[in-house]
């Protein structure tokens, strides 16, 4: 095989040893420790951390790209190896070949026929409209009557391998952890459940298809699982590129004042002043005739899709930053007539460290609020652009784009209503568990909520 290095894949790997990094440098404060341990002291803290860290793991493992070596062609040079087109990652071999069983056109949740009615022919050679049997879903089976009990002896079996995966993975977390203070016992109940329901899913889709296919054969459950990676890497990328530039001028524009402030003030006012989705859509329709323009730049097509992933994830990111500044700003005005950061000027303190040392630590809680609800709003944003036809490349799996090749299909009668109900299933619980999570660490980190909660 032959590995391939993504520029998202670089990316969020490197963000993630950033990220790491930089929550252990905050956890060394005691007091941002104690923050910290207000959220995780919380079984809702718990559960949404490890629903989110599910979703991110998914995403690394996506993240882990190659391209297949091909077989050697009758009186082809053994020293010369040809690869695959299609580059696979490392989720698709834990998939278990999900990907490859397609069937002709649409198929219900666990349907043993097609959705649609097919030219048929009989025995006798006559053609005839019906339903065809599905190449992979139920194919075991002899009749219809027998899918209940079968997928209720399958259900058994994968939920109780489920469930003692999770038991082997969590007794040596409660050697460990049975006197920690912390409601652990919420974490691990969350880990068996989330890993009951994996093996469930991914047992009985290697037999049914558990959500169906859609128009082109393909399952439903692999494309919403593919669209883990896309929907983590975009809220994460398009909000780390949103924040520096938001921290930056924020506080430069309320310590500085005077023409600074007007500078700043000027430019995200104007910003403001133009519809979002426009400038997007325009922003990425220019990238994409540069695209079309420059193909040597791509040697296969998925690079061409990744390409255009990071350019909407920048333009996200560099397009949503407004808000924040704002917020910093009016937060930094306020600091810094405080008497400790008048002090540090009466010392003689440089004007960078006071913002080092002053500024930034009082912003910090601006900062993680903003950066967990600008994640799930960039999340729900995605599945918008792509429903009006500028987001993610079609090519790529996404909630996105699965939500928009089902609008035409809820119309028809009788409704195929699974695609729809697979992305927003799995995007529903991403928001959901980083909203959630979201309050917890405003709670805890908001000065106002803080004191009010002492006071109370």
């Amino acid at each position: 095989m032959k590995f391939v290095l993504l520029w998202s894949d670089a990316l969020i790997y490197m963000l993630v040893v950033m990220l790491c990094l930089f929550f252990y440098n905050l956890g060394r404060d005691p007091q941002t420790r104690e923050r910290w341990g207000q959220v995780f002291g919380s079984r809702l803290g718990m559960v949404t951390f490890v629903v989110i860290l599910t979703y991110v793991g998914v995403a690394l493992v996506d993240s882990l790209h190659f391209r297949r070596a091909l077989e050697p062609e009758p009186g082809q040079d053994p020293a010369k190896v040809f690869y695959d087109n299609r580059v696979v990652s490392v989720l698709d071999l834990a998939l278990g070949g999900m990907d490859e069983r397609h069937e002709r056109t649409y198929s219900a949740p666990f349907a043993l026929h097609t959705f649609v009615k097919e030219n048929m022919k009989n025995d006798a050679g006559q053609v005839y409209r019906g339903f065809a049997s599905l190449k992979h879903g139920g194919a075991h089976l002899q009749d219809v009557s027998e899918r209940t009990g079968d997928i209720f002896r399958h259900s058994i079996g994968a939920i109780a391998v489920g469930l003692l995966v999770a038991a082997l993975l969590i007794l040596p977390q409660w050697w460990f952890l049975r006197r920690s203070a912390y409601p652990w016992h919420a974490a691990w109940i969350t880990q068996a459940a989330i890993i009951a329901a994996i093996s469930w899913l991914l047992h009985l889709n290697s037999v049914y298809h558990v959500l169906g296919t859609g128009k082109a054969g393909g399952d439903v459950l692999y494309l919403s699982i593919k669209g883990i990676r896309t929907g983590v890497l975009l809220g994460t990328l398009a909000t780390l590129v949103m924040l520096p530039i938001a921290v930056t001028l924020g506080v430069m524009a309320g310590y500085f004042k005077g023409w600074v402030d007007d500078v700043v003030q000027y430019l995200y006012t104007t910003l403001s002043s133009i519809p979002g989705i426009l400038l997007i859509a325009a922003s990425v329709l220019l990238f994409q005739v540069y695209i079309d323009l420059n193909p040597d730049y791509f040697e296969v097509g998925m690079e061409k899709a990744d390409a255009r992933f990071v350019a909407l994830c920048f333009i996200l990111g560099v397009t949503s930053w407004s808000t924040l500044c704002r917020l910093i700003r009016a937060e930094t005005l306020k600091i810094s007539q405080l008497e400790y950061v008048a002090a540090a000027r009466v010392f003689g303190l440089t004007n960078l460290r006071i913002i080092f040392r002053h500024i930034l630590p009082n912003v910090v809680h601006i900062i993680l609020i903003t950066f967990v609800l600008e994640f799930s709003a960039l999340v729900l944003a995605e599945a918008v652009l792509s429903y009006i036809g500028v987001g993610i490349d079609p090519s790529m799996a996404s909630w996105g784009n699965m939500i928009n090749e089902a609008r035409l299909e809820l119309s028809r009668e009788p409704t195929i209503w699974w695609t729809l109900v697979g992305a927003f299933f799995f995007m529903f619980v991403l928001v959901l568990a980083a909203n959630l999570f979201s309050d917890l660490v405003r709670d805890a980190f908001d000065p106002r909520t803080s004191l009010g909660g002492e006071r109370t």
